[in-house]
């Protein structure tokens, strides 16, 4: 059970995230695993979507890529896309696909080489977005919040590209055990609200 934090982010996601270790590391991890994945194929074979913004995994993130890149076999128009973290803190996406040369970025991320001119940049249709911690505000909508690493590149992205693509998915990915409530955390006003939140027990809208 995560304790009470107030306004330490980032004692609350130093706890999160060495809890992450502990959850990947136990022998139940590969059926949560499974069980996300499994609602991540639902998801699109119900919409359907074109591309697939995705993200490679560090520090224990739901590593997602072997279905996806399954699913692109599954069609020649589908696509995956990958960020690529600019100066001012905004994401580009490029097209990545498997075998692709990756370049870490300063925070140790890889990132696709934005001077590649075989790898398009892209809006893509669907971004699959890794939580540190989320929560849920009840309205007359369901809302998803993701709790990040504290860079804010999510935010600003999708504040921009939301405008650019209207129809725009953004998927929280992450566990039930990282839901975080009031007392622990709350999204402020420049967080951008996820328009879905998949754990191992399925998508939440």
């Amino acid at each position: 059970m995560l304790g009470m934090h107030g306004n330490s982010l980032k004692t609350l996601r130093l706890e999160l995230l060495t809890q992450r270790t502990r959850f990947a590391a136990d022998a139940s991890y590969p059926k949560n695993l499974n069980q996300l994945t499994t609602g991540l194929d639902l998801f699109l074979t119900q919409e359907n979507p074109s591309s697939i913004a995705l993200y490679i995994p560090i520090q224990n993130e739901p590593d997602l890529r072997t279905m996806l890149l399954s699913w692109v076999l599954g069609s020649g128009k589908r696509q995956l896309a990958l960020p690529f973290a600019r100066a001012d803190k905004h994401l580009d996406f490029y097209i990545w696909e498997a075998g692709d040369i990756l370049i870490p970025s300063k925070h140790g991320v890889p990132e696709p080489d934005p001077s590649n001119p075989q790898r398009a940049q892209v809006i893509p249709d669907c971004i699959l977005i890794p939580c540190v911690g989320w929560s849920q505000s009840i309205g007359s909508k369901n809302r998803y919040w993701r709790l990040g690493y504290g860079g804010g590149y999510f935010d600003r992205t999708l504040t921009q590209l939301r405008k650019a693509k209207p129809s725009l998915i953004c998927i929280g990915i992450g566990f039930d055990w990282q839901k975080l409530d009031d007392a622990q955390w709350q999204a402020q006003t420049h967080d951008e609200p996820l328009d879905f939140m998949l754990t191992e027990t399925g998508l939440k809208n």
